[in-house]
């Protein structure tokens, strides 16, 4: 039975003394501490780190001086982690992103690899409920026993806010399965199973950033280079080519926000329901909080202060816990989220002012769904 109210530690990033164990990376060595790993996790019990490796010049992601503690406390408590990620690029250059941002097996401390295979089809159909029906769930997380859960929060396009729900939905299920296609990946989110994208020939600049950006290089120009194609059966539906376009003349027919949020939710609650309760346990790094997602091929800077580390049990509650946090922050000066000449004006909601989604869906949403609550205590250590 999950307890009425939630613990959620924090760590602050402010450094008032000038020790290692009051550094960030010293702090996170308690939070682990207070996560009880050794009764969570069984002596030689494979545990799944799971976080996000970056993108070609997305380099604020969660680096190797946080992942090798993480892995270390895991160590110290008898498991046995690994490091992963879902195939967001093609599986080869994507752990190569991985390794120039720092995270291998000599940085880390445990091997790093893809959860659904190098090509990202390897992964198992789970049922996701109403909206989504069935997702495909990468095999690694879907067979490990356990697994730390490594959210960078920031803000995202269609989002709104990127945390620990996204992590596991866009994290945990695969873009594709081998037989079924798009429609059961990532994708079906973004599109719900639609998603057609549509060109309009007469706001092209013909720069050919779509083509660029594209993971599967399943865009083109024709031979003369004028004229946009796609390969529908192949494309992931990610909408990278809608995001860099700078005349906007490529449309991408996406699921409505809220019916957006809700399967965020939902495809999360289908990757924690292949492990058993407890098993799954939440750090969120609120620091380098951008405007996008890491999936990005660049890392604008960050529009909020650096906050800290939250860790929990309760993904609701860290998820609830972030939020709160954001909320009522300051803009960064010189970043997306000043207004003009208004750097020092107090925000109601930065996140929420720069993508207009009302991104609360999601939690609310996996508040009904059952999977945690959105009470808690913050406990400061």
């Amino acid at each position: 039975m999950k307890a009425s109210r939630a613990n959620v530690y924090f760590a602050s990033a402010r450094v008032l003394k000038w020790r290692h164990e009051e550094s960030l990376p010293g702090r996170l060595e308690r939070l682990m501490e207070k996560l009880d790993l050794q009764k969570r996790f069984m002596p030689g019990e494979w545990v799944a780190v799971k976080t996000h490796f970056g993108s070609p010049g997305a380099h604020r992601v969660i680096g190797p001086a946080f992942l090798s503690r993480v892995v270390a406390a895991l160590k110290a408590a008898g498991a046995k982690p690994f490091v992963t990620d879902t195939v967001r690029i093609n599986g080869l250059d994507y752990l190569e992103v991985a390794n120039q941002n720092g995270i291998n097996h000599l940085s880390v401390g445990a091997p790093v690899v893809l959860a659904d295979g190098l090509y990202g089809r390897d992964n198992i159909i789970v049922p996701a409920g109403e909206i989504l029906g069935e997702v495909a769930v990468s095999t690694l997380i879907h067979d490990a026993p356990a697994m730390v859960v490594c959210s960078h929060i920031k803000g995202h396009i269609n989002a709104g806010y990127a945390g620990a729900i996204k992590n596991l939905a866009m994290g945990g299920v695969s873009a594709s399965h081998r037989v079924r296609g798009w429609k059961c990946g990532r994708g079906a989110m973004h599109s719900l199973g639609e998603g057609k994208l549509f060109w309009d020939e007469e706001k092209c600049e013909l720069c050919y950033q779509c083509e660029e950006v594209c993971p599967l290089e399943c865009i083109s120009f024709g031979p003369e280079g004028k004229k946009f194609q796609y390969e529908d059966e192949r494309c992931w539906r990610c909408g990278r080519c809608t995001r860099v376009c700078p005349g906007q003349a490529i449309a991408h027919e996406e699921a409505a926000p809220g019916e957006f949020m809700r399967s965020l939710a939902e495809a999360a609650g289908a990757v924690l329901g292949t492990f058993r309760p407890g098993k799954v346990v939440y750090l969120n790094f609120l620091t380098g909080i951008q405007p996008e997602c890491d999936c990005m091929p660049g890392a604008d800077v960050p529009v909020i202060q650096d906050k800290g580390i939250l860790a929990s049990d309760d993904l609701v509650a860290i998820e609830k816990a972030s939020i709160d946090m954001l909320r009522g922050s300051a803009p960064l000066p010189e970043s997306a989220a000043a207004s003009n000449g208004g750097e020092n004006e107090k925000k109601t909601d930065i996140l929420l002012e720069l993508h207009k989604k009302d991104y609360l869906i999601q939690i609310e949403h996996a508040l009904k769904l059952g999977l945690g609550t959105a009470d808690y205590d913050l406990i400061p250590i």
